[in-house]
C-alpha cells in the first residue's frame, strides 16, 4: 500500500494547495483602489421605502423650513385658528421677521382686533409654537387714492368713509 504522503491531493499537498486558491481568490475578488465608505443612512430607517409624508417632514427639518412651514399652515388654516366669524374680517397678509401683519375688512375690525391682540397672540403661538411670532401688527383697509395729474392740494382730503 503506498504511504499516505505520497498520494497526490492528499495531506500537505492538497492544504497547500487549498491555501493557495484561497489566497488567490481573495487577490481576484477584494478590490485594489481605496475602500468603499459604508453608506450614510438616516437614523430610524431600515432601507425601507418612507411615506411621502415623513420624507417632507424629514425634509423640512434638515433645511430648517419647520417655522416657515408652520406659519404657512396657519395662513391656510386661519379660519381654524382665530374662528369663522373673525377669519371673515380679519386675514393675515404677510409674516416677515417674526412680524405678523394683518388686514381687516374696515376700521372697526381693525380696532376691535386691536383690543383682542392679547388673546389673538395665543391662538396664533399654539399653532406656530412660542417665539415664532414676536409681534402682530393689525392694519386697515386699503383706501383708493385721490391722487390724480401732477397738481395736489394740500389738506385732510377725504376721511375714512370706507368702512
Amino acid at each position: 500500500m503506498p504511504d499516505p504522503d505520497q498520494v497526490p491531493g492528499s495531506g500537505e499537498d492538497a492544504a497547500a494547495a487549498a491555501s493557495a486558491a484561497a489566497a488567490a481568490l481573495r487577490r481576484a475578488t477584494s478590490s485594489t483602489g481605496r475602500q468603499r465608505s459604508p453608506r450614510r443612512r438616516r437614523l430610524g430607517t431600515a432601507g425601507d421605502p418612507q411615506t411621502l409624508g415623513q420624507a417632507i417632514d424629514d425634509l423640512v427639518g434638515e433645511r430648517g423650513w419647520t417655522q416657515e412651514s408652520a406659519v404657512a399652515v396657519m395662513f391656510g388654516q386661519w379660519d381654524q385658528v382665530v374662528g369663522a366669524s373673525l377669519a371673515e374680517h380679519v386675514a393675515p397678509e404677510s409674516f416677515d421677521e417674526g412680524v405678523l401683519v394683518l388686514r381687516a375688512d374696515s376700521t372697526a375690525w381693525a380696532t376691535q382686533v386691536r383690543l383682542l391682540l392679547a388673546d389673538l397672540h395665543r391662538a396664533v403661538d399654539a399653532v406656530v409654537g412660542s417665539g415664532t411670532v414676536r409681534s402682530i401688527r393689525v392694519i386697515g383697509p386699503q383706501a383708493p387714492s385721490w391722487v390724480s395729474g401732477p397738481r395736489r392740494v394740500k389738506g385732510r382730503g377725504p376721511r375714512d368713509t370706507y368702512g
